[in-house]
Protein backbone atom coordinates (compact mmCIF):
# COMPACT_ATOMS: atom_id res chain seq x y z
CA UNK A 1 0.00 0.00 0.00
CA UNK A 2 2.73 2.44 0.95
CA UNK A 3 5.65 2.94 -1.47
CA UNK A 4 8.29 3.13 1.27
CA UNK A 5 6.73 0.88 3.90
CA UNK A 6 4.29 1.78 6.64
CA UNK A 7 5.04 5.46 7.45
CA UNK A 8 3.66 5.28 10.99
CA UNK A 9 5.84 2.28 11.82
CA UNK A 10 8.87 4.04 10.37
CA UNK A 11 8.18 7.25 12.28
CA UNK A 12 7.87 5.31 15.53
CA UNK A 13 11.17 3.55 14.79
CA UNK A 14 13.04 6.76 13.93
CA UNK A 15 11.56 8.60 16.93
CA UNK A 16 12.65 5.85 19.31
CA UNK A 17 16.12 5.80 17.74
CA UNK A 18 16.42 9.60 17.97
CA UNK A 19 15.38 9.70 21.62
CA UNK A 20 17.53 6.74 22.68
CA UNK A 21 20.61 8.14 20.95
CA UNK A 22 20.13 11.65 22.35
CA UNK A 23 19.65 10.33 25.90
CA UNK A 24 22.71 8.07 25.71
CA UNK A 25 25.04 10.50 23.86
CA UNK A 26 23.77 14.10 24.14
CA UNK A 27 27.15 15.84 23.70
CA UNK A 28 28.24 13.95 20.52
CA UNK A 29 24.81 14.60 18.98
CA UNK A 30 25.09 18.31 19.72
CA UNK A 31 28.66 18.44 18.42
CA UNK A 32 27.75 16.51 15.28
CA UNK A 33 24.93 18.93 14.51
CA UNK A 34 27.56 21.64 13.91
CA UNK A 35 29.73 19.50 11.62
CA UNK A 36 28.42 21.11 8.41
CA UNK A 37 28.66 24.75 9.47
CA UNK A 38 31.97 25.19 7.66
CA UNK A 39 30.09 24.85 4.36
CA UNK A 40 26.84 26.55 5.37
CA UNK A 41 28.02 29.77 7.01
CA UNK A 42 30.35 31.20 4.31
CA UNK A 43 27.91 30.61 1.45
CA UNK A 44 24.82 31.75 3.34
CA UNK A 45 26.57 34.90 4.56
CA UNK A 46 27.87 35.76 1.08
CA UNK A 47 24.42 35.26 -0.49
CA UNK A 48 22.81 37.51 2.13
CA UNK A 49 25.38 40.25 1.56
CA UNK A 50 24.77 40.17 -2.21
CA UNK A 51 21.01 40.30 -1.45
CA UNK A 52 20.45 37.05 -3.35
CA UNK A 53 18.49 35.44 -0.50
CA UNK A 54 16.51 36.44 2.57
CA UNK A 55 18.32 35.57 5.80
CA UNK A 56 15.08 35.31 7.78
CA UNK A 57 13.41 33.02 5.25
CA UNK A 58 16.55 30.89 4.89
CA UNK A 59 16.91 30.29 8.63
CA UNK A 60 13.20 29.59 9.13
CA UNK A 61 12.69 27.25 6.17
CA UNK A 62 15.99 25.39 6.39
CA UNK A 63 15.48 25.04 10.13
CA UNK A 64 12.05 23.54 9.52
CA UNK A 65 13.55 21.25 6.85
CA UNK A 66 16.20 20.05 9.34
CA UNK A 67 13.54 19.22 11.90
CA UNK A 68 11.30 17.38 9.45
CA UNK A 69 14.11 15.31 7.89
CA UNK A 70 15.39 14.43 11.35
CA UNK A 71 11.99 13.06 12.30
CA UNK A 72 11.42 11.38 8.91
CA UNK A 73 14.76 9.62 8.38
CA UNK A 74 16.31 9.27 11.84
CA UNK A 75 19.88 9.95 10.63
CA UNK A 76 21.92 13.20 10.56
CA UNK A 77 20.93 14.04 6.99
CA UNK A 78 22.14 17.58 6.24
CA UNK A 79 20.32 20.48 4.62
CA UNK A 80 23.08 22.43 2.92
CA UNK A 81 23.43 25.02 0.15
CA UNK A 82 23.27 24.08 -3.53
CA UNK A 83 26.91 24.98 -4.11
CA UNK A 84 26.86 25.44 -7.88
CA UNK A 85 23.91 27.83 -7.68
CA UNK A 86 25.51 29.69 -4.78
CA UNK A 87 28.80 30.09 -6.66
CA UNK A 88 27.09 31.49 -9.77
CA UNK A 89 24.77 33.70 -7.72
CA UNK A 90 27.70 35.25 -5.86
CA UNK A 91 29.83 35.69 -8.98
CA UNK A 92 27.00 37.22 -11.07
CA UNK A 93 25.24 39.14 -8.28
CA UNK A 94 21.95 37.31 -8.77
CA UNK A 95 18.82 39.06 -7.68
CA UNK A 96 16.61 37.26 -5.18
CA UNK A 97 14.24 36.43 -8.06
CA UNK A 98 16.99 34.88 -10.19
CA UNK A 99 18.35 32.86 -7.28
CA UNK A 100 14.87 31.58 -6.43
CA UNK A 101 14.26 30.64 -10.07
CA UNK A 102 17.49 28.60 -10.15
CA UNK A 103 16.44 26.58 -7.10
CA UNK A 104 12.88 26.08 -8.37
CA UNK A 105 14.07 24.71 -11.73
CA UNK A 106 16.42 22.17 -10.10
CA UNK A 107 13.76 21.17 -7.57
CA UNK A 108 11.13 20.66 -10.27
CA UNK A 109 13.43 18.50 -12.41
CA UNK A 110 14.60 16.40 -9.44
CA UNK A 111 10.97 15.93 -8.40
CA UNK A 112 10.03 14.88 -11.92
CA UNK A 113 12.89 12.36 -12.06
CA UNK A 114 11.83 11.02 -8.66
CA UNK A 115 8.14 10.42 -9.38
CA UNK A 116 8.85 8.90 -12.80
CA UNK A 117 11.41 6.48 -11.36
CA UNK A 118 14.31 7.86 -13.42
CA UNK A 119 16.33 8.58 -10.27
CA UNK A 120 15.97 5.01 -9.07
CA UNK A 121 16.86 3.62 -12.51
CA UNK A 122 19.93 5.87 -12.63
CA UNK A 123 20.97 4.60 -9.20
CA UNK A 124 20.52 0.97 -10.24
CA UNK A 125 22.43 1.56 -13.48
CA UNK A 126 25.36 3.36 -11.82
CA UNK A 127 28.17 0.97 -10.76
CA UNK A 128 29.22 1.20 -7.10
CA UNK A 129 32.85 2.10 -7.99
CA UNK A 130 31.52 5.14 -9.87
CA UNK A 131 29.36 6.15 -6.87
CA UNK A 132 32.38 5.74 -4.59
CA UNK A 133 34.41 7.86 -7.00
CA UNK A 134 31.85 10.65 -6.83
CA UNK A 135 31.94 10.50 -3.03
CA UNK A 136 35.74 10.54 -2.86
CA UNK A 137 35.88 13.31 -5.46
CA UNK A 138 33.38 15.39 -3.50
CA UNK A 139 35.43 14.90 -0.35
CA UNK A 140 38.67 15.93 -2.02
CA UNK A 141 36.89 18.90 -3.60
CA UNK A 142 35.91 20.05 -0.10
CA UNK A 143 39.55 19.74 0.98
CA UNK A 144 40.73 21.75 -2.03
CA UNK A 145 38.08 24.38 -1.41
CA UNK A 146 39.08 24.68 2.25
CA UNK A 147 42.72 25.07 1.28
CA UNK A 148 42.34 27.52 -1.60
CA UNK A 149 39.49 29.70 -0.30
CA UNK A 150 39.99 29.64 3.47
CA UNK A 151 43.42 28.46 4.59
CA UNK A 152 45.89 29.43 1.83
CA UNK A 153 45.29 33.21 2.10
CA UNK A 154 46.16 33.16 5.82
CA UNK A 155 49.40 34.63 7.14
CA UNK A 156 51.34 34.35 10.39
CA UNK A 157 50.92 38.05 11.12
CA UNK A 158 47.14 38.17 10.91
CA UNK A 159 45.11 39.68 13.77
CA UNK A 160 45.02 37.65 16.99
CA UNK A 161 41.21 37.68 16.99
CA UNK A 162 40.78 36.47 13.44
CA UNK A 163 42.30 34.78 10.45
CA UNK A 164 45.89 33.67 10.90
CA UNK A 165 47.83 30.43 10.65
CA UNK A 166 48.25 30.13 14.41
CA UNK A 167 44.50 29.65 14.91
CA UNK A 168 44.36 27.21 11.98
CA UNK A 169 47.22 25.11 13.40
CA UNK A 170 45.65 25.14 16.86
CA UNK A 171 42.36 23.93 15.38
CA UNK A 172 44.18 21.20 13.46
CA UNK A 173 46.05 20.03 16.58
CA UNK A 174 42.78 19.90 18.51
CA UNK A 175 41.28 17.89 15.64
CA UNK A 176 44.08 15.32 15.93
CA UNK A 177 43.34 15.05 19.66
CA UNK A 178 39.95 13.59 18.73
CA UNK A 179 41.78 10.42 17.62
CA UNK A 180 42.65 9.81 21.28
CA UNK A 181 39.50 11.39 22.71
CA UNK A 182 36.78 10.51 20.18
CA UNK A 183 33.96 11.83 22.36
CA UNK A 184 35.46 15.33 22.47
CA UNK A 185 32.79 17.82 21.21
CA UNK A 186 35.19 19.28 18.66
CA UNK A 187 32.66 21.15 16.51
CA UNK A 188 31.07 22.76 19.59
CA UNK A 189 34.46 23.97 20.80
CA UNK A 190 35.47 25.38 17.41
CA UNK A 191 32.13 27.09 16.79
CA UNK A 192 32.05 28.59 20.29
CA UNK A 193 35.59 29.92 19.99
CA UNK A 194 34.76 31.33 16.55
CA UNK A 195 31.70 33.20 17.83
CA UNK A 196 33.67 34.58 20.82
CA UNK A 197 36.47 35.79 18.52
CA UNK A 198 33.91 37.39 16.21
CA UNK A 199 32.22 39.22 19.08
CA UNK A 200 35.52 40.36 20.62
CA UNK A 201 37.00 41.51 17.33
CA UNK A 202 37.73 45.27 17.44
CA UNK A 203 37.17 45.40 13.66
CA UNK A 204 33.43 44.96 13.54
CA UNK A 205 31.99 43.74 10.28
CA UNK A 206 29.29 46.33 9.79
CA UNK A 207 27.22 45.46 6.75
CA UNK A 208 24.44 47.88 7.43
CA UNK A 209 20.77 47.04 7.79
CA UNK A 210 19.46 44.04 5.89
CA UNK A 211 15.91 43.30 4.86
CA UNK A 212 14.22 41.50 7.74
CA UNK A 213 10.94 40.76 5.98
CA UNK A 214 10.09 37.45 4.37
CA UNK A 215 9.43 38.29 0.71
CA UNK A 216 7.10 36.53 -1.69
CA UNK A 217 9.20 36.13 -4.83
CA UNK A 218 7.76 36.36 -8.35
CA UNK A 219 10.48 35.36 -10.85
CA UNK A 220 9.82 36.45 -14.42
CA UNK A 221 10.32 34.38 -17.54
CA UNK A 222 13.64 36.16 -18.09
CA UNK A 223 14.69 35.26 -14.55
CA UNK A 224 13.95 31.59 -15.19
CA UNK A 225 15.84 31.64 -18.49
CA UNK A 226 18.93 33.30 -17.03
CA UNK A 227 18.93 31.06 -13.96
CA UNK A 228 18.47 27.87 -15.99
CA UNK A 229 21.23 28.59 -18.48
CA UNK A 230 23.79 29.82 -15.96
CA UNK A 231 23.17 28.03 -12.65
CA UNK A 232 20.49 25.31 -12.76
CA UNK A 233 22.08 23.17 -15.47
CA UNK A 234 25.35 23.10 -13.55
CA UNK A 235 23.61 22.28 -10.28
CA UNK A 236 21.32 19.50 -11.58
CA UNK A 237 23.98 16.77 -12.06
CA UNK A 238 25.61 17.78 -8.77
CA UNK A 239 22.30 17.38 -6.93
CA UNK A 240 21.41 14.06 -8.58
CA UNK A 241 24.85 12.47 -8.26
CA UNK A 242 26.24 13.88 -5.01
CA UNK A 243 23.21 15.03 -3.05
CA UNK A 244 20.90 12.11 -3.88
CA UNK A 245 22.69 9.03 -5.20
CA UNK A 246 25.96 9.47 -3.29
CA UNK A 247 24.17 10.63 -0.12
CA UNK A 248 21.90 7.57 -0.19
CA UNK A 249 24.90 5.29 -0.69
CA UNK A 250 26.85 6.97 2.12
CA UNK A 251 23.88 6.67 4.47
CA UNK A 252 23.74 2.95 3.70
CA UNK A 253 27.47 2.64 4.42
CA UNK A 254 27.49 4.65 7.65
CA UNK A 255 24.16 3.47 9.06
CA UNK A 256 23.53 -0.17 8.11
CA UNK A 257 20.30 -1.36 9.66
CA UNK A 258 19.74 -2.63 12.24
CA UNK A 259 20.16 -0.89 14.71
CA UNK A 260 19.61 2.25 12.62
CA UNK A 261 16.42 3.05 10.70
CA UNK A 262 16.45 1.98 7.07
CA UNK A 263 18.59 4.30 4.96
CA UNK A 264 16.66 6.70 2.69
CA UNK A 265 16.34 5.63 -0.92
CA UNK A 266 17.29 7.88 -3.82
CA UNK A 267 13.61 8.44 -4.58
CA UNK A 268 12.92 9.57 -1.01
CA UNK A 269 15.89 11.95 -1.04
CA UNK A 270 14.89 13.31 -4.44
CA UNK A 271 11.35 14.00 -3.28
CA UNK A 272 12.69 15.60 -0.10
CA UNK A 273 14.99 17.97 -2.00
CA UNK A 274 12.19 18.83 -4.39
CA UNK A 275 9.60 19.52 -1.69
CA UNK A 276 11.91 21.73 0.39
CA UNK A 277 12.85 24.02 -2.49
CA UNK A 278 9.47 24.13 -4.21
CA UNK A 279 8.14 25.67 -0.99
CA UNK A 280 11.06 27.68 0.40
CA UNK A 281 12.44 29.30 -2.75
CA UNK A 282 9.21 31.20 -3.39
CA UNK A 283 9.90 33.07 -0.14
CA UNK A 284 13.50 33.98 -0.95
CA UNK A 285 15.16 31.14 0.97
CA UNK A 286 18.51 29.73 -0.13
CA UNK A 287 18.27 26.71 -2.50
CA UNK A 288 19.34 23.64 -0.53
CA UNK A 289 19.89 19.91 -0.93
CA UNK A 290 21.06 16.84 1.02
CA UNK A 291 24.82 16.48 0.55
CA UNK A 292 27.08 13.53 1.18
CA UNK A 293 29.77 15.94 2.39
CA UNK A 294 27.52 17.35 5.09
CA UNK A 295 26.49 13.87 6.19
CA UNK A 296 30.15 12.84 6.46
CA UNK A 297 30.99 15.99 8.44
CA UNK A 298 28.18 15.53 10.94
CA UNK A 299 29.03 11.85 11.33
CA UNK A 300 32.72 12.75 11.82
CA UNK A 301 31.91 14.97 14.80
CA UNK A 302 29.59 12.57 16.59
CA UNK A 303 26.09 12.65 15.08
CA UNK A 304 24.41 9.23 14.89
CA UNK A 305 20.70 10.05 14.74
CA UNK A 306 18.18 12.57 13.51
CA UNK A 307 18.17 14.26 16.90
CA UNK A 308 21.38 16.10 15.95
CA UNK A 309 19.82 17.94 13.02
CA UNK A 310 16.58 18.44 14.93
CA UNK A 311 18.69 20.37 17.44
CA UNK A 312 20.35 22.30 14.61
CA UNK A 313 17.02 22.98 12.93
CA UNK A 314 15.52 24.27 16.15
CA UNK A 315 18.48 26.63 16.63
CA UNK A 316 18.12 27.86 13.03
CA UNK A 317 14.39 28.43 13.47
CA UNK A 318 14.93 30.44 16.66
CA UNK A 319 17.64 32.48 14.93
CA UNK A 320 15.21 33.06 12.07
CA UNK A 321 12.71 34.55 14.50
CA UNK A 322 15.46 36.76 15.94
CA UNK A 323 16.59 37.71 12.43
CA UNK A 324 13.10 39.03 11.73
CA UNK A 325 14.05 41.94 14.00
CA UNK A 326 17.89 41.93 14.09
CA UNK A 327 19.20 40.27 10.94
CA UNK A 328 22.16 42.63 10.56
CA UNK A 329 23.50 41.70 14.02
CA UNK A 330 23.38 38.00 13.19
CA UNK A 331 25.15 38.53 9.87
CA UNK A 332 27.85 40.61 11.56
CA UNK A 333 28.59 37.80 14.04
CA UNK A 334 28.46 34.96 11.51
CA UNK A 335 30.61 36.75 8.94
CA UNK A 336 33.21 37.50 11.63
CA UNK A 337 33.88 33.85 12.53
CA UNK A 338 37.50 33.25 11.46
CA UNK A 339 37.98 31.29 8.25
CA UNK A 340 40.96 29.66 9.92
CA UNK A 341 38.50 27.72 12.09
CA UNK A 342 35.83 27.13 9.46
CA UNK A 343 38.48 25.92 7.01
CA UNK A 344 39.61 23.16 9.37
CA UNK A 345 35.98 22.07 9.83
CA UNK A 346 35.54 21.82 6.05
CA UNK A 347 38.88 20.00 5.72
CA UNK A 348 37.86 17.40 8.32
CA UNK A 349 34.49 16.86 6.60
CA UNK A 350 36.21 16.40 3.24
CA UNK A 351 38.65 13.83 4.62
CA UNK A 352 35.80 11.92 6.29
CA UNK A 353 33.89 11.76 3.01
CA UNK A 354 36.95 10.73 0.99
CA UNK A 355 37.59 7.87 3.43
CA UNK A 356 34.58 5.97 2.09
CA UNK A 357 36.71 4.93 -0.87
CA UNK A 358 38.64 2.49 1.28
CA UNK A 359 35.64 0.13 1.39
CA UNK A 360 35.43 -0.26 -2.39
CA UNK A 361 36.66 -3.88 -2.23
CA UNK A 362 35.73 -4.83 1.34
CA UNK A 363 32.16 -4.03 2.38
CA UNK A 364 30.71 -1.91 -0.42
CA UNK A 365 26.94 -2.21 -0.89
CA UNK A 366 27.15 -4.49 -3.93
CA UNK A 367 29.40 -6.92 -2.02
CA UNK A 368 27.18 -7.40 1.02
CA UNK A 369 25.44 -10.75 1.44
CA UNK A 370 21.96 -10.21 2.89
CA UNK A 371 20.29 -13.39 4.08
CA UNK A 372 17.29 -12.06 6.01
CA UNK A 373 14.90 -9.16 6.23
CA UNK A 374 16.94 -7.40 8.94
CA UNK A 375 19.61 -6.32 6.47
CA UNK A 376 23.33 -6.83 6.37
CA UNK A 377 24.96 -8.37 9.45
CA UNK A 378 28.19 -6.42 8.96
CA UNK A 379 30.28 -9.52 8.19
CA UNK A 380 29.30 -11.56 5.14
CA UNK A 381 30.63 -10.16 1.86
CA UNK A 382 31.45 -11.53 -1.56
CA UNK A 383 35.04 -12.52 -2.29
CA UNK A 384 36.63 -10.85 -5.32
CA UNK A 385 39.45 -11.97 -7.58
CA UNK A 386 42.59 -9.86 -7.71
CA UNK A 387 41.75 -8.69 -11.24
CA UNK A 388 38.25 -7.60 -10.21
CA UNK A 389 39.63 -5.69 -7.23
CA UNK A 390 42.07 -3.82 -9.47
CA UNK A 391 39.35 -3.02 -11.99
CA UNK A 392 37.01 -1.61 -9.33
CA UNK A 393 39.81 0.50 -7.88
CA UNK A 394 40.71 1.82 -11.33
CA UNK A 395 37.13 2.81 -12.16
CA UNK A 396 36.89 4.73 -8.88
CA UNK A 397 40.24 6.42 -9.50
CA UNK A 398 39.26 7.48 -13.04
CA UNK A 399 36.01 8.97 -11.68
CA UNK A 400 37.86 10.90 -8.97
CA UNK A 401 40.62 12.16 -11.26
CA UNK A 402 38.23 13.35 -13.97
CA UNK A 403 35.88 14.99 -11.48
CA UNK A 404 38.75 16.95 -9.93
CA UNK A 405 40.34 17.79 -13.28
CA UNK A 406 37.15 19.28 -14.74
CA UNK A 407 35.54 20.27 -11.42
CA UNK A 408 32.33 18.69 -12.63
CA UNK A 409 30.50 15.69 -11.17
CA UNK A 410 28.78 14.91 -14.47
CA UNK A 411 32.09 14.65 -16.35
CA UNK A 412 33.49 12.39 -13.62
CA UNK A 413 30.36 10.23 -13.78
CA UNK A 414 30.59 9.85 -17.58
CA UNK A 415 34.31 9.06 -17.46
CA UNK A 416 33.95 6.48 -14.69
CA UNK A 417 30.94 4.85 -16.33
CA UNK A 418 32.72 4.75 -19.68
CA UNK A 419 35.79 3.13 -18.11
CA UNK A 420 33.58 0.58 -16.33
CA UNK A 421 31.74 -0.34 -19.53
CA UNK A 422 35.05 -0.49 -21.41
CA UNK A 423 36.48 -2.96 -18.91
CA UNK A 424 33.35 -5.10 -19.10
CA UNK A 425 33.54 -5.13 -22.90
CA UNK A 426 37.24 -6.06 -22.78
CA UNK A 427 36.48 -8.92 -20.40
CA UNK A 428 33.71 -10.17 -22.68
CA UNK A 429 36.08 -10.10 -25.65
CA UNK A 430 38.71 -11.97 -23.66
CA UNK A 431 36.18 -14.63 -22.64
CA UNK A 432 35.08 -14.98 -26.26
CA UNK A 433 38.69 -15.38 -27.38
CA UNK A 434 39.35 -18.03 -24.76
CA UNK A 435 36.25 -19.99 -25.75
CA UNK A 436 37.19 -19.67 -29.41
CA UNK A 437 40.75 -20.87 -28.75
CA UNK A 438 39.34 -23.82 -26.82
CA UNK A 439 37.11 -24.78 -29.73
CA UNK A 440 40.01 -24.43 -32.16
CA UNK A 441 42.21 -26.71 -30.06
CA UNK A 442 39.41 -29.27 -29.82
CA UNK A 443 38.96 -29.29 -33.62
CA UNK A 444 42.70 -29.64 -34.13
CA UNK A 445 42.82 -32.57 -31.73
CA UNK A 446 39.86 -34.16 -33.48
CA UNK A 447 41.52 -33.86 -36.90
CA UNK A 448 44.85 -35.18 -35.60
CA UNK A 449 43.54 -38.26 -33.78
CA UNK A 450 40.33 -38.87 -35.67
CA UNK A 451 37.67 -40.99 -34.06
CA UNK A 452 40.12 -42.17 -31.39
CA UNK A 453 39.83 -38.79 -29.72
CA UNK A 454 36.19 -39.31 -29.01
CA UNK A 455 36.92 -42.83 -27.72
CA UNK A 456 39.59 -41.47 -25.37
CA UNK A 457 37.21 -38.79 -24.07
CA UNK A 458 34.55 -41.41 -23.35
CA UNK A 459 37.09 -43.68 -21.61
CA UNK A 460 38.33 -40.78 -19.48
CA UNK A 461 34.76 -39.83 -18.57
CA UNK A 462 33.98 -43.43 -17.57
CA UNK A 463 37.14 -43.61 -15.45
CA UNK A 464 36.35 -40.39 -13.62
CA UNK A 465 32.77 -41.51 -13.04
Amino acid sequence: MFPFGNPLHRLRHTHRHNVDTLVSSPVPELSGSLGDLGTLLPLMTALVLTQSISLTATLLFTGAANILTGFAFGIPLPVQPMKAIAAVAIARNFTIQENAAAGIVVAALVGLFSVTGLLNKTNQFTPIPVVKGIQVGAGLSLCLSAGSNMLTPLTWTGPWWGDNLIWAIAAAILLMCTFYFPRMPYAIIIFTVGVILSVLSPEKNSHGPTDTAIPIVHPSGQDFWKATTTASLGQLPLTILNSVIAASALASDLFPSPPYPSSPSVTELGLSVSAINLVACWFGAMPVCHGSGGLAGQYRFGARSGSSIIILGTAKFVLGLVAFFHSSSIINVLSGIPKSLLGVLVLAAGIELAKVGESINTDARDLRIIENANGWDGKKVKQLSEQTRKERWTVMLVTVATLLAFRNDAVGFIAGLGWHLGLKAANKVQEWKERREGRVLLRRASRQYGERTGLLFHEESDRVA
